[in-house]
C-alpha cells in the first residue's frame, strides 16, 4: 500500500483517509513493515519518488552484472528481466528483437555478435534510463506514434518548463496477419495499442497524438475498414486531438 501526497500537512490528512478505510474494513497493518514521511521508497519494483517513478537500483545491478548468456533459459532470463523494464526503454521491442531471434523454436541457441551487441547496448541503456515524469492532475499529455514493418511503439510525454519529459514507453511486435497492414492501419493500431495499455492515461488527461498520418479524417471516414471502424468507436470515449509530428526535445 502507498499512500502519496503533495505537501507533509495533506500527507496527514491522506493517511487519516487510508486509516479510516482500513478501519472501516477492520485491516490491520503490521507497524514493523510500515514506514511514513519518507520523500522516495520502493514499491511494486520500482523506486518512486516526487520527480516520478525509477528503475529499481537492484535490478539495474543484477542487469549489469549478467554475463552473455550461454543456453536458452540464460535469454529467457535475460527477456524476463527486461520485461519488467519495458516502460522505461524506448522502442524496446526493437531493442530485444536479437534476443527473440536466438531462441527460435527448433534452433537452439544461437549468440550472435547482433544479439551481444543489442545486450550491451541495453546495459549501457537502462544504466542511464530516464526517470517517468509523473502527470499533473488536468494537465494534457501527449502522445508519439512510430511504426516499422513489424514492430509499433509509443512514448507518452509530458510538459514541464517546455521541455518534454516520458510518462511511458509502450512497444508491441506485429502479428503476422499486422504485418501485411497498410502504413494507414498501422499507424492507427499503433494508437490503439497504446489506448489499450495506458488506458488509465487516458481516461485522466485530454491526449495530443504527434503524427503525420491524417489519423483524425482516417477514422471519421465511414468507408474505412471494419477494424479501423471498431478501433475508431473504442477511441471516441477519449479526448483525443490530432496535430502533426514535431521532434521531442529534452
Amino acid at each position: 500500500m502507498l499512500t502519496k501526497s503533495t505537501t507533509v500537512e495533506k500527507h496527514t490528512e491522506d493517511l487519516k483517509e487510508t486509516f479510516d478505510v482500513l478501519r472501516k474494513y477492520q485491516m490491520k497493518l503490521n507497524p514493523s513493515k510500515c514506514v511514513f514521511g519518507v520523500p522516495s521508497g520502493r514499491f511494486l519494483g520500482f523506486q518512486v519518488h516526487q520527480r516520478g517513478i525509477e528503475v529499481n537500483p537492484e535490478k539495474i545491478k543484477a542487469l549489469e552484472g549478467m554475463a552473455s548468456p550461454e543456453t536458452l533459459k540464460d535469454v529467457q532470463r535475460l527477456t524476463g528481466c527486461l520485461a519488467s523494464l519495458n516502460r522505461f526503454i524506448a522502442k524496446s521491442t526493437d531493442k530485444c528483437a536479437p534476443f527473440f531471434k536466438a531462441i527460435k523454436k527448433g534452433k537452439g541457441l544461437e549468440w550472435s555478435t547482433e544479439c551481444e551487441e543489442a545486450f550491451q547496448i541495453l546495459k549501457e541503456y537502462l544504466g542511464r534510463a530516464p526517470i517517468l515524469s509523473k502527470p499533473v492532475v488536468g494537465e494534457t499529455l501527449y502522445l508519439y506514434l512510430s511504426v516499422t514493418e513489424v514492430v509499433t511503439s509509443s512514448v507518452l510525454i509530458r510538459l514541464e518548463e517546455g521541455i518534454q519529459k516520458p510518462v511511458y514507453y509502450t512497444s508491441k511486435a506485429l502479428l503476422p496477419a499486422e504485418t501485411r497492414y497498410s502504413p494507414t492501419e498501422k499507424i492507427a493500431l499503433a494508437l490503439i495499442t497504446s489506448a489499450r495499455k495506458l488506458r488509465l492515461y487516458f481516461q485522466a488527461h485530454a491526449i495530443e497524438v504527434y503524427t503525420d498520418c491524417p489519423l483524425k479524417l482516417i477514422l471519421q471516414t465511414p468507408e474505412v475498414s471494419g477494424r479501423l471502424t471498431k478501433w475508431a468507436v473504442e477511441l471516441s470515449e477519449y479526448d483525443i486531438r490530432y496535430t502533426p509530428k514535431a521532434a521531442i526535445k529534452g
